[in-house]
């Protein structure tokens, strides 16, 4: 199979890299490359800067109905391109694919919602505040923002939580999409560009972190929006924070359910299974943790590893794959020293996901779904991030128990419960740190109307994607006072406050 030399974009041109170094590009369902995606060089970087930070004067003084203009045109070309989207992402990402529609689907959601953003970029008015006086307020773009996409969706970040909102709001970007699964943002830009975007608004690279990390000191970059691991998340909100930038950081998560003994069980179950291993466990939103009432725990564990073993484990681009490969053969290797972790910790096996094979698949990178049972609070497996397909059961003797174990874990995405109790279902939504909520839904990821509210170590700044939040990220805002004067106006005094203060 060849393998295919990727491009990077500055100004609407695909450009060959000069760079030396590339960085391989997998079909995860198999386990050999397909693509390469270069290393740019400081230099090109730079130069995307420089491009966003030229198209900046004009893009952000085009009307505003023109640039929503310009996302009616894209979503009509994402609609036009699903299928061939889909495939893409499903091929180098390994989502099945039902999953990698699912997120092309989502980021022409957020890309839907765009098109309704000068709703949100209107500003206040308020007149006579005093005599004569009158004060409205604006919503305004910043400049060039920097977006560092991660590789587990490949779509609906990238082109989804943080290009739309950031381009109708008049700023410009430079997009470092993920090195492993660049093409499915490349293609995407490739749409948007076809739908007419100015020369330089949105500019694509792939590089190293060294040369990313030039993006957050950057003069030219007036702020950062990112979605990766906490520990990077935390250097990127510090360092870009640090030099007076705008950040937004969305990180890790360990989220938790909860599910009491008034639950209805198969139900239940079904639920957490899509939760824990759809996108084979790679998402911010997975529950791979659960809390069960201990009246119910042996019931529950029977029947999740009943409904588990059920699952068709199998590659991207067979319809009928329910759980795909991981990403790489390193987060393979990761997620199955986590599952020999739980055992060296002591947490009870239940069942194994490590040593799959696929038939006419052996080189994929595949993880079978891996339940441990009675998980113990402090251990590794059950309080941090694995990314991949493992539940973790922590058995608890009622609400109270469970909730206080949730909230003691130092990430807050998201929690659900799984209840039939209106009471105990109010009160968990008032008093989980959890940032979305769920009740009797395992992955509550809201309508892009509202912001992907994660709380804790799971997110890094002061407002979030999505939503009011995410036009207010991408803008700020200015307020003009002003006064027109009679001919005796103009002949008064002016006092220290020129009028703006109402008392004496």
């Amino acid at each position: 199979m060849s393998v295919k030399r990727l491009k990077y974009c500055v100004d609407n041109e695909w450009r060959e890299s000069k760079t030396e170094k590339y960085m391989p590009v997998m079909n995860p369902s198999m386990g050999v490359q397909t693509a390469e995606a270069p290393c740019c060089t400081q230099d090109e970087v730079d130069g995307a800067v420089e491009a966003a930070a030229a198209a900046y004067p004009g893009w952000s003084n085009t009307p505003i109905p023109v640039r929503i203009q310009l996302m009616f045109r894209f979503k009509q070309l994402l609609d036009a391109n699903l299928d061939e989207l889909t495939e893409l992402l499903a091929t180098e990402n390994g989502k099945c694919l039902g999953e990698a529609r699912g997120d092309v689907l989502k980021a022409i959601e957020v890309v839907e919602c765009a098109c309704a953003s000068h709703y949100l970029m209107q500003g206040d008015t308020c007149m006579n505040v005093s005599t004569g006086y009158d004060t409205v307020s604006f919503r305004e773009p910043l400049g060039v923002f920097a977006a560092i996409a991660p590789y587990n969706f490949p779509a609906m970040i990238p082109m989804g939580w943080m290009i739309p909102f950031a381009i109708t709001t008049g700023n410009t970007v430079v997009l470092k999409a993920a090195s492993m699964v660049p093409q499915t943002a490349s293609r995407m830009l490739e749409l948007l560009i076809e739908a007419g975007l100015p020369k330089g608004v949105v500019n694509l690279v792939t590089c190293s972190r060294v040369e990313a990390d030039t993006l957050l000191k950057h003069p030219a970059v007036k702020g950062v929006t990112f979605v990766g691991s906490t520990t990077v998340g935390m250097h990127i909100y510090e360092t870009a924070a640090g030099a007076g930038k705008r950040v937004q950081a969305l990180t890790e998560a360990k989220n938790h359910a909860l599910v009491l003994e008034d639950c209805v069980l198969e139900r239940t179950v079904r639920g957490v299974i899509n939760s824990t291993y759809g996108c084979a466990g790679q998402r911010c939103m997975a529950l791979p943790v659960v809390c069960v009432q201990e009246s119910i725990a042996d019931e529950f564990v029977a029947k999740l590893i009943e409904l588990a073993k059920e699952l068709k484990i199998g590659p991207a681009y067979d319809p009928t794959s329910q759980l795909g490969p991981l990403v790489s053969k390193g987060q393979q290797e990761f997620v199955e020293k986590c599952i020999q972790r739980g055992v060296d910790e002591g947490a009870d096996l239940v069942l194994d996901g490590r040593g799959v094979k696929v038939e006419g698949a052996d080189g994929g990178y595949y993880v079978g779904p891996t339940i441990f049972d009675n998980v113990k609070e402090g251990m590794w497996i059950g309080d941090e991030e694995i990314f991949g397909p493992v539940t973790c059961i922590k058995r608890v003797k009622d609400f109270e128990e469970g909730l206080a174990i949730m909230n003691a874990n130092r990430f807050a995405n998201g929690s659900c419960i799984y209840t039939q109790s209106g009471l105990y279902a109010r009160e968990f939504a008032r008093r989980t740190d959890g940032g979305m909520v769920g009740i009797n839904v395992g992955i509550p990821v809201p309508f892009s109307i509202f912001p992907f509210s994660g709380h804790k170590q799971s997110f890094f700044g002061d407002l979030h994607a999505m939503g009011k939040d995410g036009v207010a990220f991408f803008t700020e805002t200015k307020s003009v006072t002003s006064v027109w004067f009679s001919e005796e106006d103009a002949k008064k005094k002016v006092s220290t406050w020129d009028g703006t203060l109402t008392r004496n």
